[in-house]
């Protein structure tokens, strides 16, 4: 069994998944000629020749779809590729388990509006997970929406294993810093949302570039008064300056509508 020691963890787990169903359950290595040995022999031939797609590290996919039997195609497919695989079948579903690692493939349906909704359900909630989209026909301004919206990829709903862990490889790069930019963002918001409507209106105008003489004719309030609620402004934000509110005004304002 000289082909053993060629094949890596991954392509052991896309091998038991995906060849059962036309060879039967692998169970053990048998003599030659058996039936787990053929399948195991075309196992092999297929992960040399590039069958499984790229090698990734195995995740957790959260599988979000209305229609049970694409659920189940893609769950399929998912342990083929050799992952896990968690399946929703609804955002309430989704949020009622809060999972707090993974990859969330979500079919966008309506197209560009139920991923972007999504999202959005996510960011109240207070949970997020690296989102990829999946379309039966995406068009362009489907995908830029739902791109704008949050989500890392926006994929044609997948039946082979290669674009799926082609679409993981590129979302497991990009979904770390991702991950670190919310959370910047989601603590910025916590922040602003201390403040006074007074104190988010000079805030606002601060990270405009106005001087307090500028905020305070905006308002019609006096400079003394800007600076009173710009003092209490920094203070509620933990900002030493005015520079680092400013900054905390451009993170939270990136999760999308303005915070």
């Amino acid at each position: 069994m000289s082909y053993i020691g060629d094949l890596q963890p991954n392509s052991w787990l896309r091998f038991g998944a995906e060849f059962p169903k036309e060879y039967g359950q692998l169970t053990g290595f048998e003599s030659e000629g058996s039936v787990q040995f053929e399948a195991f022999m075309r196992g092999v031939e297929a992960a040399r020749s590039g069958y499984f797609g790229t090698m990734v590290e195995r995740v957790t996919l959260h599988i979000l779809d209305s229609d049970s039997a694409r659920r189940a195609q893609l769950a399929r497919l998912a342990f083929a590729a050799g992952h896990h695989a968690e399946i929703y079948g609804s955002t309430d579903e989704l949020l009622a388990h809060a999972p707090s690692t993974g990859l969330l493939l979500a079919h966008d349906d309506p197209p560009g509006e139920a991923v972007p909704a999504l999202i959005a359900a996510m960011m109240r909630a207070g949970h997020w997970l690296p989102v990829i989209a999946l379309g039966d026909a995406p068009e362009t301004w489907a995908v830029v929406r739902t791109i704008k919206a949050g989500a890392l990829d926006y994929l044609a709903i997948p039946n082979q294993i290669g674009p799926l862990n082609e679409a993981i490889s590129r979302a497991a790069h990009e979904a770390e810093a991702h991950r670190v930019q919310r959370a910047r963002a989601a603590e910025a918001r916590q922040r602003i949302a201390r403040l006074s409507l007074r104190e988010r209106e000079v805030l606002d105008r601060l990270a405009e570039g106005c001087s307090n003489k500028a905020i305070a004719r905006d308002l019609d309030i006096s400079p003394r008064t800007v600076e009173i609620h710009r003092m209490k402004m920094m203070g509620k934000l933990g900002a030493r300056h005015a520079a680092e509110a400013v900054r905390l005004r451009i993170e939270a304002t990136g999760l999308g509508d303005a915070a």
